[in-house]
């Protein structure tokens, strides 16, 4: 036997493993399981104003149908030569907003293998420990800051007044500023952990009249 006709037959015998109920069943439920969690932990990190139910129902998709795609090329050479040349000409054409909603596909799809390959126990645990990390990093200084518009208006004499009272603060960023009549009105761009804090400082000041506040990441 040559030593084409050897890589040739161990090549084939990769793929000699038969797809079973029970391994189908398991995958699907591990990778169900471990969808459930990173969902968990993104609706507790989402920094929006209301996260997109078809956002998480697209993370329990892509974690199961991803598992189904690693079983069935571990089983058969012909059925995986035929699905990467099926996946090679699909496009997702999805803008996604936010980064680390990319990141939270790529961990979907992630456990989709490690579930489809059989690793059960390795996957459960190994979405827990990346899940605690990712919770400690949000509440800790890695947490992002969001970012407003806030929109302040007040009687144009005291126009220099709400400006000094603004300069105070080292997080906003003046992007406009209008006069119409007697009234002026500002336009600040502001990041910030503690939206709150922020506001309740602007709140008893008698020059500002009204302070709309636009959430641009959400």
């Amino acid at each position: 036997m040559s030593f084409l006709d050897m890589i040739k037959k161990s090549v084939i015998e990769e793929f000699t493993a038969t797809l079973s109920a029970t391994d189908i069943f398991f995958s699907l439920l591990t990778a169900f399981v471990a969808a459930i969690i990173i969902i968990m932990i993104y609706k507790k990190t989402y920094t929006g104003v209301s996260y997109a139910k078809s956002f998480c129902l697209s993370i329990v998709l892509l974690a199961m149908v991803t598992s189904l795609v690693i079983q069935t090329i571990n089983s058969n050479l012909a059925l995986s030569l035929g699905m990467v040349g099926a996946l090679s000409i699909v496009r997702f054409r999805t803008a996604v907003k936010d980064p680390v909603d990319t990141i939270f596909m790529f961990w979907a799809i992630t456990v989709g293998i490690m579930s489809g390959a059989g690793l059960y126990v390795i996957t459960i645990i190994a979405t827990l420990m990346l899940g605690i990390f990712y919770l400690i990093c949000y509440m800790t200084s890695f947490k992002p800051h969001q970012k407003y518009l806030l929109v302040i208006k007040g009687e144009k004499d005291f126009a220099d007044n709400i400006t000094k009272i603004m300069n105070k603060s080292k997080k906003c960023t003046l992007k406009t500023e209008s006069y119409k009549g007697n009234t002026v009105e500002f336009t600040y761009e502001l990041a910030t952990k503690d939206i709150s804090s922020e506001i309740a400082k602007l709140k008893d000041k008698e020059e500002i009249e009204s302070i709309h506040l636009v959430n641009i990441d959400g």
